[in-house]
């Protein structure tokens, strides 16, 4: 009988003799816990929760790194009945204003009563925890552990909700998106039937950060369901050094590995051909790439560069997945080259039909669903005919409980049928289903339809300007009857081309790219682009930045400052035990 709960399957895996997951340190070497092991302080960590009056059903927010303690205090969680919010740490000096506002907002929507963090970032949590005021404050793994050490865990009933996790946020404020135990399994269950063979025979590797659903659900979750060993890497070592993604895949002869289209472009870029001596990707068999726009350029160019150390073009699986699904919902085929169809720009943009062409639009097929329904339906609700352009719909197991304590905003997004609308933009075209934006951040030029990822693409390439660190939308100049098109893009650090030249390289190859005639392309620093947890751009804050004139480069860290700010963040972190500890003795 299959486990009916996330818990139960965790601890079914800590059965299996051997069994775990590595946690990356360098070429050569891996910290390896077994899931028994995991399971043994879980276990203490949930009877710690327990001896601290943490109640089944009550929400527990992580604010962890990737690395046993988010196994133990993820599980340990749901051991003792409690609902993990996982959330993302501070990633840059620069933003740790934003980022502790960001946080004592979440803490404040997810109804957190206790956070559970590192000490190491006290300090940085000490305003936004003084700011939530959770009910039992905030400490660390190891301590809730000791505290739990040799007690029991509490018997008594447990809900239904397993999780919550953020939506991105990419159009607006990530909403806290409530998941079933029947969500996060069923979603896990569909995932690993996609793959070839016993899914306990294949070995994974991710770097995607554990506070996002892809590598949540679809790395730590699926590997520990489909019994399969992973080995996981910080995403802050992936981004400073992509190479080391590339050496543990080699290293551990991985079968798995899932990362959204910026990394295959950044891997490409930054790995030189001197780093590639000996490292052997015939293994890896099943490359997914989803979680932003699937550009065909940038995986064209990865597929070409590493083909010498045994790369395979069919290992290329483009896919598609939501939050508010519990992640995914499309896959294309494993065992096949992705599939980029050609479509007529004119009959897309003007006539929203997905016509195919010898010359257009080259668009990724990101596959057939996976256990559940999809329709595209037009701004009325109506169901579109199929190669018609709409909003996609879908309906299954993985579909979320709703927006946690916000009955207003699910029912805007799931209707009384169950279908959730994405709120992004498709098609569907011999079964498979294709992207083409974000109806929020859809571009409309003289009555044209057009999606800024397409008008971005363009960029790529272009010497001096980051790969996908760029966002167009449109405004309306004060002297102009129309809209028309602004490109904000992130220049390369150390670029010695001046602005005017590269600006004109950037129009140029929007315009050959597109056809389009940018009205103006401002060049900013890199890092100055607001993006969400998981490193998407935000179209729609970059445009209201750009209108306001707030779009600045994020300031550069004042150590004194931060060390300054790191002293009153332990500070509030101590006021709060101490008021915790005479609330529970009162």
């Amino acid at each position: 009988m299959l486990p009916d709960r996330v818990e139960n399957a965790f601890l079914e895996a800590a059965e299996v003799d051997g069994l775990g997951v590595g946690f990356w340190l360098g070429p050569g070497r891996i910290d390896h816990w077994t899931y028994r092991k995991l399971a043994t302080e879980a276990k203490a960590f949930a009877a710690g929760l327990h001896d601290m009056g943490v109640a089944p059903g009550d929400r527990v927010a992580l604010v962890l790194s990737t690395g046993p303690d988010f196994y133990i205090a993820w599980f340990g969680c749901m051991l003792a009945g409690a609902v993990p919010t996982a959330l993302y740490p501070p990633a840059r000096l620069g933003r740790v204003a934003e980022w502790r506002t960001r946080t004592a907002k979440m803490l404040s929507v997810s109804r957190s009563v206790l956070v559970i963090t590192e000490h190491r970032l006290y300090g940085f949590l000490g305003a936004p925890v003084l700011s939530a005021d959770p009910e039992h404050g905030c400490t660390d793994v190891a301590d809730i552990v000791e505290r739990g050490r040799n007690k029991e865990i509490k018997t008594g009933p447990r809900g239904d909700l397993a999780a919550v996790q953020f939506s991105s946020g990419s159009t607006g404020n990530p909403k806290p998106v409530a998941l079933s135990h029947q969500n996060m399994l069923s979603n896990a269950r569909s995932i690993l039937a996609r793959l070839p063979g016993d899914p306990s025979e294949h070995r994974g590797v991710s770097w995607l950060p554990l506070y996002h659903d892809m590598g949540l659900v679809g790395c730590l979750l699926a590997a520990l369901v489909g019994k399969a060993e992973i080995t996981m890497l910080r995403p802050e070592h992936f981004v400073a050094n992509p190479m080391c993604w590339l050496q543990a895949i080699s290293d551990t002869r991985a079968t798995v590995s899932v990362a959204p289209n910026f990394a295959f472009g950044l891997t490409e870029r930054r790995v030189r051909e001197s780093d590639l001596a000996g490292i052997d990707l015939s293994c890896w068999s099943v490359a997914m790439c989803g979680a932003e726009p699937v550009h065909p350029d940038t995986l064209d160019r990865f597929v070409a560069k590493f083909a010498a150390c045994g790369f395979r073009e069919e290992a290329i699986t483009p896919v598609y997945g939501l939050a508010e699904a519990t992640l995914a919902v499309t896959f294309s085929s494993v065992e096949e080259a992705p599939r980029w169809t050609i479509f007529d720009r004119e009959a897309m943009e003007v006539d929203r039909k997905a016509v195919e062409s010898s010359h257009g639009l080259r668009v990724a097929s990101l596959g057939t669903p996976l256990d559940c329904d999809i329709e595209i339906r037009d701004e009325k609700g109506m169901s579109l005919p199929v190669q018609s352009v709409g909003e996609v719909h879908l309906r299954g197991p993985g579909v979320m409980m709703g927006y946690l304590d916000l009955p207003g905003e699910t029912r805007k997004a799931i209707d009384s049928d169950g279908w959730l609308k994405t709120g992004d933009l498709g098609f569907l075209h011999n079964g498979e289903l294709y992207l083409c934006g974000r109806e929020k951040d859809l571009v409309i030029i003289r009555g044209r339809n057009h999606d800024p990822a397409f008008i971005e693409q363009g960029l790529e390439g272009v010497e001096g300007v980051r790969a996908g660190c760029s966002a167009a939308f449109a405004v309306r100049p004060d002297d102009a009857d129309t809209e028309e098109i602004v490109v904000v893009a992130e220049l390369q650090k150390g670029t010695e081309l001046e602005e005017t030249v590269l600006r004109s390289n950037c129009v140029e190859a929007i315009q050959e790219a597109t056809s389009l005639r940018v009205h103006e392309v401002q060049l900013v620093p890199a890092g100055t682009l607001p993006r969400t947890s998981s490193g998407k751009i935000r179209r729609s804050r970059s445009r209201q930045l750009y209108l306001s004139g707030n779009l600045h480069a994020p300031e550069k860290a004042n150590l004194k400052l931060v060390v300054r700010e790191q002293a009153r963040g332990y500070f509030n972190h101590t006021l709060r035990r101490l008021r915790v500890a005479a609330r529970n003795s009162a």
